[in-house]
C-alpha cells in the first residue's frame, strides 16, 4: 500500500516536475485562443473581432456587469452557430492528436494513428447502419450512438483477437486491427449498395463534418476529451518507459501487461467519440504527433500537451477555410486527407534522408 502511494506521488511529482513546457503551451494556447476568435468573425455574415470579444465576455462575465445590449442576431450567430462548431473542431482535432500521440507510443510504430485498430472503420459501420436504417430512437443522436457502438465493438474484437495468453504485442494489434477494419470495409461497400438513394448521405458522413454542432455535442466531447487526455498525461511517464521495450519497462516498475491495454482503450475510446460525432477525419492523429515532436522530442509529458494544442489548431483552421474562405463547403475529412498527405510525405522523406546522412 506504502509503494503504491509513493509511486503515484513519484507520477505527480514528475507530470509537475516535466512541466517547464510552460512558454510553448502559453505560445499554442494564445494562438488558439486568436483563432477561436478570429473564426467567429467569419462566415456568410461579418462580425468584428471586438464585437466578438465582447460577446463572450457578456456571456462569461454577465451582461450586467459590462453594461449594453448586443444585437440579438449577431449574438445568435456567434453563440448558437460559429462557437459551438469551433469548440468541437478545437475538441476533436486536440483529442486525435493525443490520441494519435498514445498509439505510437505503445506500438512503437511511427505509423500508427487512432485509426490503426480499426476504431474508425467500426464507427463508420455502425452509422452506416443507423443512417441505412433510418432508426429514429434517440432523434439526432442515433448515429453518433450507433456510431460509438460500432467503435466499441470493433476494439473487443481487436483486442480479443490480438490477446495470447492475457499478453498483447503491437504486431498482434496492428496485425488483428487492419483485418478488422478490411471486413468492416467491405461490410460498408455493402451498406452503401444496398442504400440505393440514401447512399449519399453515408458518404457524406464518412467524409467527416463538423456542420450544424451543438452545445451538446461540445459538452460530450469536452467531457470524454478532459477525461482521455488527462489519463494520458497522469501515464505518461509510463508511456515513455514502454517506448524503450516490454523488459526495460518492467524492470524500471511498469507493468507492461496492465498498462498496454488501460492505454490502448483510452485511446480508442477517445477516437471513438471523436469519429461518433465529427465522422472520419484522417491524418489529424498521425501527422500532429510528429509535428509536436519536433519541437518537444520524444518526451510524452510535453508531447501530449504540445499535440492537442496543435491538433486543435490544424483542425479549426482547417475548417475555418472550409466553413468561411472556399466557395463550396469541402468536407474537412477530405480538406484533411489533402492538407496532411503531402505535408507527411515530406516529413517522412525529410526523415529518410536525415537518417541516411548520419548513416543510421
Amino acid at each position: 500500500m506504502h509503494a503504491n502511494n509513493k509511486q503515484e506521488n513519484l507520477k505527480v511529482y514528475d507530470f509537475l516536475r516535466s512541466m517547464d513546457l510552460w512558454p510553448q503551451v502559453l505560445f499554442l494556447g494564445i494562438i488558439l485562443c486568436t483563432l477561436v476568435v478570429g473564426a467567429s468573425t467569419l462566415g456568410y455574415m461579418k462580425v468584428g473581432f471586438m464585437e466578438v470579444i465582447r460577446i463572450l465576455a457578456m456571456e462569461v462575465l454577465g451582461q450586467d456587469r459590462l453594461g449594453g445590449n448586443a444585437d440579438p442576431v449577431i449574438k445568435a450567430i456567434v453563440m448558437d452557430v460559429r462557437i459551438p462548431r469551433i469548440l468541437t473542431a478545437v475538441a476533436v482535432g486536440g483529442t486525435l492528436a493525443v490520441s494519435g500521440a498514445v498509439f505510437q507510443g505503445i506500438l512503437l510504430n511511427p505509423l500508427a494513428d487512432p485509426y490503426t485498430l480499426g476504431v474508425s472503420a467500426g464507427a463508420a459501420f455502425g452509422a452506416s447502419i443507423a443512417l441505412l436504417l433510418n432508426i429514429a430512437l434517440l432523434g439526432s443522436f442515433n448515429v453518433p450512438l450507433f456510431a460509438f457502438i460500432g467503435a466499441l465493438f470493433t476494439l473487443g474484437v481487436v483486442m480479443y483477437l490480438a490477446s495470447s495468453a492475457g499478453n498483447f504485442s503491437s504486431n498482434n494489434l496492428i496485425l488483428s486491427g487492419v483485418i478488422v477494419a478490411a471486413i468492416l470495409s467491405a461490410g460498408i461497400s455493402f451498406l452503401k449498395y444496398m442504400a440505393d438513394e440514401q447512399v449519399s448521405v453515408i458518404i457524406f458522413w464518412l467524409m467527416g463534418s463538423l456542420s450544424a454542432k451543438s452545445w451538446t455535442d461540445v459538452f460530450i466531447l469536452l467531457f470524454f476529451s478532459t477525461l482521455g487526455v488527462g489519463v494520458c498525461l497522469f501515464f505518461s511517464r509510463d508511456l515513455n518507459l514502454m517506448s524503450l521495450g516490454e523488459k526495460t519497462a518492467g524492470s524500471l516498475g511498469v507493468d507492461h501487461s496492465r498498462m498496454l491495454p488501460m492505454l490502448l482503450v483510452t485511446a480508442s475510446l477517445m477516437a471513438a467519440v471523436c469519429v461518433s460525432v465529427s465522422g472520419i477525419i484522417g491524418f489529424v492523429g498521425l501527422l500532429v504527433p510528429h509535428m509536436a515532436r519536433m519541437a518537444t522530442g520524444p518526451d510524452n509529458r510535453r508531447l501530449i500537451p504540445v499535440s492537442f494544442l496543435c491538433g486543435a489548431i490544424l483542425l479549426l483552421s482547417a475548417d475555418t477555410v472550409t466553413r468561411a474562405m472556399l466557395p463550396v463547403e469541402v468536407p474537412i475529412g477530405v480538406l484533411t486527407a489533402l492538407i496532411g498527405g503531402p505535408f507527411f510525405c515530406y516529413i517522412f522523406r525529410k526523415r529518410q534522408t536525415r537518417q541516411m546522412k548520419h548513416g543510421f
